[in-house]
C-alpha cells in the first residue's frame, strides 16, 4: 500500500504559504503541561521560533496533556519541520533547564490543512473552547495558556506583550 502524501510538500501546491491546525500529545498522556512552569516554558519556545520567523503562529492552546496550534509555514519550511522545532525545542529546554528526565512527547503529531476562512475560524473556536470543554475554566479568556488570554493581557498593557505582538490575530 502506498504511503499517503502529507500536505506539507510545497511543490505539490500552488501557494508556498500553508496554514495548518496541528495537535501533538504528551508521552503516555501525562499531564506534563498542566504546571505553570512547564506551560510557560512551552510558550517561551513558541515565542522564540515566532520571533525568528520560523513560522507564523495564529493561535494556540496548551492543555495539560496536549497542544493545539494554528500556524502557517512558508517557503521551504514544512509542517514536519515546524513541529520538530517546537517539540524538540521544548523537550531540550525542559530537560536542560528544569531537569526533567522522562519522555516528553508522543511520537508524531496530527495536522489538517486549513484551506479557507471558514475552516480557520472553526479551528480557532474549537481551540478557544477546548479548556472550557475540559472543565478547566468557564470562559476561554480565563485560560492562561492560550492565545486569547495573552492577547487580552497585551490589550491591557500587561506582560507578556512580547509574545502576542508576534502573533497574527486574524
Amino acid at each position: 500500500m502506498a504511503k499517503p502524501v502529507r500536505n506539507a510538500n510545497s511543490t505539490q501546491i500552488l501557494s508556498s504559504s500553508r496554514t495548518f491546525f496541528a495537535t501533538t500529545k504528551t508521552s503516555m498522556g501525562r499531564a506534563l503541561l498542566q504546571s505553570e512552569r512547564n506551560a510557560t516554558l512551552l510558550i517561551d519556545v513558541l515565542r522564540s521560533y515566532v520571533a525568528t520567523g520560523k513560522f507564523q503562529l495564529h493561535d494556540f492552546v496548551i492543555m495539560p496533556d496536549h497542544l493545539h496550534l494554528l500556524l502557517t509555514v512558508t517557503g521551504d519550511t514544512t509542517i514536519e519541520r515546524a513541529m520538530q522545532l517546537i517539540k524538540g525545542g521544548f523537550s531540550y529546554r525542559l530537560k536542560k533547564e528544569l531537569g526533567y528526565l522522562g519522555e516528553v512527547w508522543q511520537r508524531g503529531f496530527s495536522e489538517l490543512r486549513v484551506g479557507d476562512r471558514k475552516s480557520y475560524l472553526r479551528h480557532r473556536e474549537y481551540m478557544a473552547q477546548n479548556p472550557v470543554q475540559a472543565g478547566l475554566v468557564d470562559s476561554p479568556e480565563k485560560f492562561p495558556y492560550c492565545f486569547t488570554y495573552l492577547a487580552k493581557q497585551k490589550a491591557q498593557g500587561l506582560k507578556p506583550a512580547n509574545f502576542s505582538q508576534h502573533l497574527r490575530h486574524d
